[in-house]
This record gives C-alpha cells, structure tokens and sequence, in this order.
C-alpha cells in the first residue's frame, strides 16, 4: 500500500483534515481515528518509509457521513514523521512532501478513503530577482502585522530565518483568519508567480483589516471617559456593530435580552444566572467566540416557561365522555385513569404517582396519553425513547461541548410552552446502558415526585421545577425496565382487544379515518360487518389494531383505483366474498377445536404477545430403554414441566395401569407448529393429561381445554393471561376449560358474551384434572394432596 517511491502512481491512504489546508514543504501535527493511526503504526513498525495523502473537508459532514464528494482532489503527499497514542485516537506528525492531485478516491468498506495520486509541479514563472523582492514585501508585513499585538516576537522570529515564501505560507496560513475555499484555491494555484503575488494580497488586506479596527478603537476612547471602562467597552460594541452594519442583534437596549430578562418570570437564581451570561456576552464583544453559544443559552433559559398559567379545574364528566369517544373497550384502564383523574382534582392537580401504560403494540398506549391531555385541556407532548443509550439525551449535554443542547424533557417543555403538559415518555422499555452513561438512571429524578421539583439539566445549569408536569410512560415489556425506575410508577396493565371490540373499533374510529385518508367517504365506500369480521378473523393476528388499519387501508386504495378509473358503481360495497380479490389469500390460519382426539392428545392453552392460541400436546411410545422425547421447540420451563409430568404419572398410576411398562417404552411428546418457539410453565396440566391419556389409553374430549402450573407433589398452581387464553378457547369451539382453581377470580376480566358460552371447572390437585379429563378417580392414598374440583356458575362470576 505504501510505496519507498512517494511519486508513483500507487495507492496510498487518505487522512482528511478538517478545517485546515497544509501547504508543500511545510510539517504538522494532526490527529487521526483510530482505525487510520493502527493501519499507519503497524507499516512504521515494519521499517518502512510510510506515506498518505491530505485532503481537505469541503463540507461540514463528520465521519461516518463523508462521501467522496464532500473531499477536495488536491492535496499533499505526506510522510509520516511520528506515531503515538490519544485516547482513542493517535497524534502524528507529517511532512507535507509534495502537491499531489489525487485520479482516484473511494471508500473502502472499513470505513477509510483510498486514492491513487499523481505530482503537480509548480510553473517556474518567476525571475530570482522578483522572487527576492516578494520575500521582502511578505516578511515586512508580516512583522507589520505581529507588532501590534504584544509577545508576537516568538511566534514571528522563525519566519526570518526562512528562505522560501512557501515555508513561510505553510508557517503562516494555519493563523490566518480566510475561508477554507481560499486557503485550498492558494494550494491548488500551480503558477508560482500568481501563488505568492494572491498570499502577499492576503497578508496587505489581513493588514488592512487589523488597522481599521484600531482605528475603530481610537474612535470610542475619544468619545468615552476612560474611568468608565465598561461604558467604554459597550460604546466600542455599538462602533463595530456600525463599522459592520451589523446592528440587528440589540443586547441591551429596547426588546434586548436585559429587558426580557428583567420582565421574565424566572425564579430570582435562575434570573442571576442569566444576568451573569449576559454580562459576558455585552463584555465579549460581536467577535467572541462564545457570543452564540451564550445567545444560544439565553435564548432557551427564556423561552422555557417558568410560571403555571390560569388552571383550568379538571371536569371528570368531560373526561370521562373524552375517554370514551376515542377509544372503545379497556373499561378498567379507562376507569382506572378517571381515577387517577379524581385524585390530581382534590390535590388540586398534583400529579403524584407516575402512570405507566404496558400492553402489546398497537393496544392505544400512546393515543390514551393523547386523550388524557384533551380531556385535562392541557398541551401534549410525546418523547420517543426507543434506542436511547446516552444519558445526556435526558439530562443534556454541559455547554463545554461542542453543539450542547438541553436533554429532551427540558426541549419538551420549551416546545410545550406550558410548565404542566401532558408528557408522555414514549417506549420507555427500548432505554439501553452504553459508555455514554444509563438514561434509565437519569430518569430516576425524573420521574420521583420528590426529587422533580428541582431537576438538574446538565445545560441549564439552574434547577427546573418538573412536579407540574403530568408524565405518563408506555411500554411493550416490562422486563427491560430497571426495577428502581418501575418502582416509581403505578402500571396499568392493557391487553389485547376482543374480536367484538375490534369490530367497534374499527367502525367507529379507524374507518371513518382511512376513508378521509383516501379521499373517500361513507357514500363512496361502505364496508359490511361480515366482511370486517372476515378481516379480523382471517387477515390480521394481532392483540391491538394496526394490522388492522393496514388491511382496510389496502381495501380502500382498491376501491380508490376502481372509482377513478371509472370501474365502480357507487357507493362500493364490499362484500366478505370479495375479499380474497382485494386482499388476497387469507393470512391466519386459526387453530381449531378438533372433531376426535386419539389417546395421547390434548388441547392446551397458550399466551403470545399478539393475544391467546390454542395449542395440540400430542404423545405416543414405542419400545426402547425408558427415554422421553421432546420437540416442538420447547423452552427449558416447559422441558421441566414434561420431565415433572413424567415422574407424577409413574408415582401416582405405575401401580394401576399394569399394561405399560416404563423400562421398556420410550416416551414422545410433540406440541405441533414446530416452528414457533414454546415456553413456560402453564402448560404443566396438559402435558401431565396427554401422557395419562397416553399411558391409560382414554381419550380426552377435543372440545375440552387446559391451563395450569403443576408441581412435583401434584398440586395445581396459577398462571398468567386467563383473559386472552378464554377468548382463544372460545373462538377455537371450545365448549369446556380447566382453569387452577386460584385464576378463578380471572374470569371477571373476560367478555360476557364469551362467558356464557363456556364451561369452566376450577382444579387445586391433579387428582381433580384426571377426574374431568378422562374420569379416573384415584383413590385417595395415592394421592399427596386433597381437593376438590368444582363447576363454576358462570352467572355468578
């Protein structure tokens, strides 16, 4: 890659330099990325003489966003003098060898540029005496120059010493205050005479520049008192500000930042504060390099409001009808946030407890913050957190940093323009650590009623009353969430929607959407019950409803396409028959309550993110050595469940059923859809049925199923998702369920119209599973553990 013949055409490596032209004949310091400085070190360490070419950034992009277009093609062949170690990046020092003009550039895949390289020599157009001449005109001026300024003798004593203009503008154009276009137009100007003729031009006009501004200074000590040395300071600002008719930015006069801020409503420490950056700003001059950042600062600390206007008394009627006009089912969520309502109207609006909304996508987690901000009549505001890994995304960056901003609960705020918006923290379970710190822990303070009230922004510098603030998160899990933080919110668990609920939703509120999304309305496009319920039965498996909207949205653009093209009759009705033309071939297969079971199989009941299912354990043995079998993808829980269904079933019936032999009979349990990954206890009762079943030879019922946790001593123990889990029984033809006895009091949660169509028997021990599965009663002895099973009257539940 690097060749001992510099002036080759060979391929070599490109350092980009930022912001900086270097000059032939000339040595710097630059510092590379790491990748770059390993490459170059491991060539050093070889002993060889290594090479790179230098091109200057034209553009404001920073890696990794630089193209090959955003470099110049001229630049300098470098040889690298020196090599070490910067924190994550390396130091090095070059020689700029020669102009070189680059014929080839692009981008390798790590992420480094490669050029290949050709010499540009300068055209000698310039006699010896003329050239002795320049040398004198560019050496006084610059000594012009540097004697203005005190302590210039050390930086301007090399230049005597030197004896070639391009040493010198090499030496002096890094300092030199011109655009990186015209530094880069002096390198690429090959004509000697034309390249030292434009750097004298720059260096009398550099000259120009500084003189004018001594005048200006001579002005204002004319006009000024010198004991009044701050007045004199302002009245120089206002002379520069004229000189450069630059007056639009008044600091201190009328409308200026002193008046606004003396007129603010910000609390007395946050108004010194801003008072102490303006005093800086006035004193620092239009020149300051920190002019705009400290514009910047007190063009936020303003803008945040710092006082709670007029409340407005929360109306739980008002709430309540807002509730339930825009989202239909979630009875207890919604009862559950007018509530929390009630409570904030007799603390007079004191938010206390954080609200935490978890659910699986698409259930109306963010649309209820939404609701809840209309129905308080306060400003909504909804801050995404997905894949935040830096904690100053939360508490802001300091301002020692290039580019700071404040985190994004204060831009939140700002861009609210009220102290007490509805906030919603939107996927606060996507949060995740990184090397920049854990955003998690930064809302610690965030979210803790007791620490809110003076939240510390790193860019702001002054604490920010925050307990005003109605926040409300939403999650899809809670397991990612750090248990500190979960602790200081209240969750309020929404599930999946029903097929009736669906139905409404999308009748009253995402249809009449999608139509005006597309143009349409109820006179062009009228979309049957049957063919909706065909839509969500057999085109969408989800627990909320944006499959759903994606479906009817393809229903409408059909219809669309047929209305301009003049091939429909209106209005259009759809029709459940005419789906398959529209959305094409059905997307779900649902599982179905099976007409017969052979021994060994039972309908179990599952739960998945996107709502209930139903699921077949089938078993069967063959002769062999006493080994269980299990596929279907299972997790390790569920693996245990078998191997603990396995000893219950030789404990408890080995003595019984006299015509199995486990020493010589292997055992095999499937759970079909192999491909979908399975776990968790709950699926204890049914495997301890299917190998019973097995085992006895009964079958049981295909339109019995089960749910429950088993344990070694045969007890029966609660599991999670009862409501998803009936309604999957129900839509599958299920007609009867075994339930452990504890989830009894789950049934409350499930649909009426689902209730009444099932039969629930509540188990404590197996003994009560086998007796309503395959009608074998165990004698008692056998058995560890007494209980009863009991038919649960579904019109008292």
């Amino acid at each position: 890659m690097y060749s001992q013949q510099p002036y080759s055409n060979k391929e070599s490596i490109v350092i980009p330099l930022f912001e900086i032209v270097v000059y032939p004949h000339s040595r710097t310091k630059l510092l590379i990325d790491k990748i770059t400085g390993e490459i170059l070190s491991t060539e050093m360490k070889n002993g060889e003489t290594v090479h790179a070419i230098g091109l200057t950034v034209k553009s404001d992009k920073q890696p990794p966003d630089l193209s090959e277009d955003d470099l110049y093609r001229t630049g300098n062949l470098f040889q690298i003098i020196s090599l070490q170690p910067a924190d994550e990046e390396y130091l090095i020092s070059v020689k700029a060898i020669q102009r070189v003009k680059t014929s080839s550039l692009y981008l390798k895949d790590d992420g480094l540029f490669y050029a290949t390289y050709e010499p540009v020599p300068d055209i000698r157009d310039l006699d010896e005496n003329f050239r002795e001449a320049l040398m004198v005109d560019v050496k006084k001026t610059i000594h012009d120059i540097s004697s203005r300024f005190q302590s210039s003798e050390e930086l301007t004593g090399p230049i005597t010493e030197m004896d070639s203009i391009d040493q010198i503008m090499g030496y002096v154009m890094p300092f030199m205050p011109i655009k990186v276009s015209e530094k880069q137009d002096l390198l690429e100007t090959v004509s000697v005479r034309e390249r030292y003729l434009t750097f004298l031009y720059v260096l009398t006009k550099q000259k120009e520049n500084i003189n004018l501004q001594i005048e200006v200074a001579k002005k204002v000590a004319e006009k000024v008192n010198k004991s009044h040395r701050e007045a004199m300071l302002r009245e120089q600002l206002k002379v520069i500000q004229e000189e450069l008719n630059d007056n639009e930015d008044s600091v201190s006069g009328e409308g200026g930042y002193r008046e606004r801020i003396e007129s603010s409503e910000m609390p007395d420490e946050v108004k010194k504060k801003a008072l102490s950056e303006l005093k800086k700003l006035e004193n620092g001059g239009g020149h300051n390099p920190e002019t705009p950042v400290i514009k910047n600062y007190l063009d936020i600390l303003l803008d945040l409001p710092w006082s709670i206007e007029e409340k407005k008394s929360i109306d739980i009627a008002e709430a309540r009808n807002v509730l339930e006009s825009n989202h239909n089912g979630l009875e207890k969520v919604k009862e559950r946030i007018i509530q929390h309502l009630a409570v904030m109207k007799l603390k007079h609006e004191k938010q206390g407890s954080i609200l935490l909304f978890t659910g699986p996508p698409g259930t109306g987690k963010t649309s209820l913050g939404k609701s809840i901000a209309d129905a308080l009549g306060r400003k909504y505001v909804r801050v995404s957190l997905g894949g935040v890994k830096d904690e100053a995304e939360i508490r802001g960056h300091r301002r020692t940093y290039v580019g700071a901003l404040p985190g994004r609960i204060v831009q939140g705020i700002r861009k609210a323009g009220t102290k007490n918006p509805v906030f919603v923290l939107d996927e606060i379970d996507k949060l995740s650590s990184s090397y920049s710190g854990d955003p998690a822990s930064a809302l610690l303070e965030v979210l803790d009623p007791e620490q809110n009230g003076t939240f510390s922004d790193h860019y702001l510098e002054v604490p920010y009353d925050l307990s005003e603030v109605l926040f409300i998160a939403t999650a899809n899990s809670l397991a990612s969430i750090p248990w500190p933080l979960l602790d200081r919110m209240e969750i309020i668990e929404i599930s999946g929607y029903t097929k009736n609920e669906k139905l409404a939703i999308a009748k009253d509120h995402l249809l009449p959407s999608i139509l005006e999304e597309h143009g349409l309305d109820a006179d062009k496009l009228v979309i049957e019950d049957d063919a909706l319920k065909l839509i969500v039965d057999k085109y969408t498996r989800e627990a909320g409803v944006r499959g759903l909207k994606k479906q009817l949205a393809r229903t409408a653009r059909f219809v669309s396409e047929r209305i301009v093209s003049g091939k429909a009759e209106l209005p259009y009705v759809v029709k459940a028959d005419m789906l398959t033309q529209i959305l094409g071939k059905e997307l779900i297969r649902q599982e179905e309550a099976r007409k017969e079971n052979v021994p060994g199989v039972v309908t179990g009941l599952a739960w998945t993110p996107v709502g209930g299912d139903i699921l077949f354990i089938e078993g069967t043995f063959m002769p062999g050595k006493g080994k269980l079998t299990l596929t279907g993808q299972l997790g390790d829980v569920m693996k245990e469940s078998a191997h603990i269904s396995l000893s219950l079933v030789r404990s408890r019936l080995a003595s019984t059923v006299n015509s199995f032999d486990f020493i010589t009979s292997d055992i095999h349990i499937h759970v079909p859809s192999g491909a979908t990954p399975k776990d968790g206890p709950s699926a204890g009762v049914t495997l301890f049925t299917a190998l019973t079943s097995l085992i006895t030879g009964k079958a049981v019922d295909p339109k019995l199923a089960m749910t429950g946790e088993i344990t070694l001593s045969g007890a029966v123990l609660p599991v999670g998702g009862i409501k998803e889990k009936v309604l999957a029984a129900h839509m599958a033809g299920i007609k009867k369920v075994i339930l452990p006895k504890e989830n009894e009091r789950d049934l409350e949660d499930v649909p009426e119209d689902a209730r009444n169509e099932l039969t629930f028997v509540t188990v404590e021990t197996i003994e009560d599973v086998l007796k309503e599965a395959l009608g074998i009663d165990l004698p008692r002895s056998m058995a560890s553990h007494t209980g009863s099973s009991s038919l649960v009257p579904v019109h008292n539940i």
